[in-house]
């Protein structure tokens, strides 16, 4: 067969017999199963003797399980610990109406997980207890392992929350006047 190059000259095409290619690593790896360069791939024995194929029963549900709306329904087994309540579980919902490809999925999303934790804050001081904050956000760690990036947060919340008492001052001076 002749066909024709990028320069209009005629050339003769290359047959795709077996022997034109066997020196390329890999090639016939998709031959009939007795051709394959790995055959026989399975094991023998089998690794899991007598094991069932049936598929296991679904674990029940008696909480709310958010789900992609990609997906049709829950997944067999999923984590029930924690389930959604508060505002937070409502942010959750409204997220998992979205579809997981549009952004404001994700940041609503994340947003849930900032309302939890304060969320959580506000259930720990309700319960009599009070959260070590400075423990939990591992404050000593960060001291221990990374000084700079500590004085640099310390610094930036710092800015940020006197900028905001600043702010509220002004705010109440011109409304008082």
């Amino acid at each position: 067969m002749e066909t024709r190059d990028h320069s209009g000259q005629h050339r003769r095409a290359n047959s795709l017999d077996e022997k034109d290619y066997a020196h390329i690593p890999g090639w016939g790896v998709d031959l009939e199963r007795e051709n394959r360069p790995a055959y026989p791939m399975e094991r023998t024995p089998p690794r899991l003797e007598g094991a069932s194929t049936e598929r296991p029963q679904d674990q029940p549900l008696n909480v709310q399980v958010f789900h992609s709306i990609e997906r049709p329904g829950v997944t067999p087994l999923f984590g029930s610990s924690a389930p959604p309540s508060g505002l937070s579980g409502k942010l959750r919902g409204g997220a998992y109406k979205l579809s997981e490809n549009d952004i404001r999925h994700w940041l609503m999303l994340q947003m849930a997980d900032r309302v939890n934790v304060i969320e959580g804050l506000g259930q720990d001081l309700g319960q009599g207890r009070v959260p070590n904050i400075f423990a939990e956000m591992g404050i000593r760690a960060e001291w221990q392992h990374n000084k700079a990036g500590l004085v640099r947060k310390v610094v930036v919340a710092s800015a940020l929350a006197g900028l905001a008492c600043y702010l509220l001052k002004r705010r109440n001076a011109r409304l008082t006047r």
